[in-house]
Formats: structure tokens, C-alpha cells, sequence
């Protein structure tokens, strides 16, 4: 088998796009080896990505998949097995059960509820943020990691005090999506993280709430809709998707504008584009890299090649959006881009509950940064400082070191008549 990169490496995360270029025009349905030893086969092409997440062959649980050139399933420590019941990782009918009992709380009605206080949070992280006067800023640590992480929070009735452990935890899970030794290390993230949510769990049973923890508690102990490992696991996965996304939608949003200063300046000519404007960070720095796992329950040519029962499979969305057979100058961020028929939340049965809150956050937050201050600018030395996280699944910054100049303006905060800016 011929050489190939660290597909989790930070290095590698840094600059992807010319590797996923050439898979997609000499080898579209490509095996290569990652971590841990086992061998999986990337599907780079969109038209092709869109086939495998919607076909029923490409299954999410690997028992079904066993039999001929298959790997063994991903090892997972035993304390985690339990979170493996959630619904990401479940196909139909399981998938459908679980989902519908969480999916009436993230429509696009109740996101748009949400508008309040997620410009509320907003407000408070830019206001920190000035205060601070002339010094760097970490657009992840100090804005697009608290506001995701505060609204999925409160959604669960996650206590302020818990937060910043639960997103540290999230971190080290998220990272070990590579290899054993990555899983071995994450191992005291993820009992800790169980732990908690054992804990939270315990007081929402003695003091309910009006929160969506409290309301999958009273499925499970009422109709026992949920089991006990399926309720855990649910709340786990609630809260590390509900926020990792987003984390990277705004992160990688905000490089893009960047590093092609023409659009930026354009957006802030042309604030009503800011929703076509988000559409294209989804698919010009997609959030995710890969879709989650998937295996192959019988014999699939794609492309010409045979894709064996039992094989690993990752659709590689981060490619998918870049197919110039689908997007004219692919490689161009353009925020008035239409059509935008991009993958970044998925496609099929397991399309991304969560989208309609992760585009509402975004934008928000997008359109109240570039409104707070004038000028964003990469420090001159910028290379060095842009750290992407390790991890196969996610692409997304760790930090993102910026300088900000309010250029004297109104606070957004400020609701005297004609004194507030908006954009």
C-alpha cells in the first residue's frame, strides 16, 4: 500500500486540500491505512458521498458488517461501551427511535427561539473582549468555544461551573477518534465525563427542571423509551455535538474571512449576506473533515473499485465540498455563492440534527463580531500561531490569535436610538 498522511495530524489538518484534489481526480474510492493499523477506504467525490450516506449498505454498527476483508471494530475501553448506544452510531430502527425523541427540541422554530439569548451570550463574550483593550485575542478560547458550549449548556441544564470541564473532556474524546493509544489516553476525559453525567442525571431525578435533560429523564423512567446506557449516552452525545460543530463553523468561518480580506470587506458592505456568507464557511472550511464511520454490509463498487463486506468507510466531506464538478472554482471563497448544495452536516438519516442551531449560532456570532469591531487582523507572525486539533473526524482550530480594534464605535450593547450597530 503506497504512502499516505496522517489524516488526524495536526500538520495535516493545516493544509488537506491539495491531498483530497488529487484522491478525487486518480482514485475517488481510495484504501488507505490509518492508526491503530486497520485499513479504511475514503470516498472523496460528492456525488459518490452522497450515494454512500444515503445506501443502507454502509452501515453504522460494524456487527453487521463482519465477513469477508473486514476490520475488527474500533476498540473502545469499557467503561465508554456505554456511549456507544448513541444515536450517531445506530442505524434504523434505533437511529429513527432515538432521534424523534430529541428532534422537536432542535427545529428551526426553536433555534430561532433561541435568538434572544444567544445574542445575549454573544454580547457578554464581546464586551470581555473589549475590555480587555489593546491586547491579543483568542477568537476560540475567548468566543467561538464559550457561546456554543453556553447554549447546549443551558439547554441541558448544565450549571455554569460545569461547563469548562465538560469542554476540556469533549476535547480529549473527540481527539481519540485515531488509534488505541489516542483511546488509552482519553480514558480518564471519558470517565470523568460519565461520571458527571451519571451525577447530573442523579439531581434532575430529585430536582426536574424545565430543561431537555429533565424531559429525556421523564421518557426513560415513564415509557422506557430509553435505556440506561441509551439515556447516558444520548446526553453525551447532545452535548459534545451540540457544540464541537459550531466551535469549528465559527473558527474556521472567521480564517476564512482572514485570510481573503475581500470578502470580509465585503460582508461588512453587504451584512445582508451574511446567511449565503455562513453557507460558504460550511463548505469552503467544513467543520467536519469526515463523516463518522461507516461499514460496508456487502460487496459495493464505487468508482470501479470494489469495496469489500466488512470494510471501514469514511466519506470525506471536506473533499466532497470542494468537487469542482459541483462548485465552480471550488477552491475560491465566495460568501454570495448559489447555489451551495454542500455536505457539511451530513446528508441521509444521520443528516445533523443540530444544523439549524449551528447556522443560527453562526451567524450571530459572525455578524455581532464584525458589528463590535472594526478591524480583525491575523498578527503578522500568524503561521506558527494557528494550531489545528488532532483527530480524524472534526477539523477545527485549537486557537486563533487575533488583534481587534472597536475603532472607538458604539458598544453593541448600546440600545440608545441610532447608537447601536448592526450588521
Amino acid at each position: 500500500m503506497e504512502h499516505h498522511p496522517d489524516l488526524a495530524s495536526p500538520a495535516f489538518k493545516a493544509a488537506p486540500y491539495a491531498y483530497w484534489r488529487t484522491l478525487r481526480e486518480r482514485a475517488p474510492a481510495q484504501c488507505v491505512r490509518v492508526s491503530g493499523g486497520n485499513t479504511a477506504w475514503l470516498i472523496t467525490r460528492y456525488e459518490d458521498a452522497v450515494i454512500v450516506l444515503g445506501d443502507s449498505r454502509f452501515a453504522k454498527d460494524p456487527l453487521k458488517a463482519k465477513g469477508n476483508g473486514g476490520n475488527e471494530p474500533p476498540w473502545m475501553p469499557g467503561p465508554l461501551r456505554a456511549l456507544s448506544r448513541n444515536m450517531l452510531d445506530l442505524d434504523e430502527p434505533d437511529h429513527r427511535r432515538l432521534r424523534n425523541l430529541v428532534q422537536k427540541a432542535f427545529t428551526p422554530r426553536v433555534a430561532e427561539g433561541l435568538r434572544p439569548r444567544i445574542e445575549s451570550i454573544t454580547t457578554g463574550l464581546l464586551d470581555a473582549i473589549e475590555m480587555r483593550g489593546n491586547v491579543p485575542v483568542d477568537l476560540i478560547t475567548d468566543f467561538a468555544a464559550p457561546l456554543p458550549v453556553a447554549v447546549i449548556a443551558e439547554l441541558l441544564g448544565v450549571s455554569e461551573a460545569d461547563r469548562r470541564n465538560f469542554r476540556r473532556w469533549s476535547n480529549d474524546v473527540v481527539a481519540a477518534d485515531t488509534s488505541v493509544w489516542h483511546k488509552f489516553r482519553a480514558v480518564p476525559s471519558g470517565i470523568a465525563f460519565i461520571r458527571f453525567l451519571r451525577r447530573l442525571i442523579r439531581e434532575r431525578r430529585v430536582a426536574p427542571g424545565t430543561d431537555l435533560l429533565t424531559g429525556l429523564i421523564e421518557v426513560r423512567d415513564a415509557e422506557e423509551r430509553l435505556s440506561a446506557d441509551e439515556l447516558l449516552a444520548m446526553c453525551f452525545l447532545l452535548l459534545v455535538a451540540g457544540h464541537e460543530t459550531t466551535v469549528n463553523l465559527i473558527g474556521n468561518g472567521l480564517l476564512a474571512l482572514l485570510e481573503n480580506p475581500d470578502q470580509m470587506a465585503r460582508l461588512r458592505r453587504e451584512p445582508e449576506l451574511i446567511a449565503t456568507a455562513v453557507e460558504e464557511m460550511l463548505r469552503f472550511s467544513s467543520p467536519l473533515q469526515m463523516a463518522t464511520e461507516r461499514y460496508a454490509t456487502a460487496d459495493v463498487e464505487i468508482e470501479g473499485v470494489m469495496i469489500p463486506r466488512g470494510a471501514l468507510v469514511y466519506v470525506v466531506l471536506a473533499s466532497a465540498n470542494r468537487d469542482e464538478s459541483i462548485f465552480p472554482e471550488a477552491d475560491r471563497f465566495d460568501i454570495a455563492r448559489e447555489p451551495n448544495r454542500h455536505l457539511a452536516f451530513g446528508h441521509g438519516i444521520h443528516y445533523c440534527l443540530g444544523a439549524p442551531l449551528a447556522r443560527l449560532e453562526g451567524t450571530i456570532a459572525i455578524r455581532m463580531l464584525l458589528a463590535r469591531f472594526t478591524s480583525i487582523t491575523l498578527p503578522p507572525t500568524k503561521d506558527p500561531q494557528l494550531r489545528w486539533r488532532r483527530g480524524l473526524v472534526l477539523r477545527g482550530l485549537e486557537s486563533l490569535p487575533v488583534w481587534v480594534d472597536a475603532g472607538g464605535g458604539i458598544r453593541t450593547g448600546d440600545t440608545r436610538p441610532g447608537k447601536q450597530k448592526r450588521l
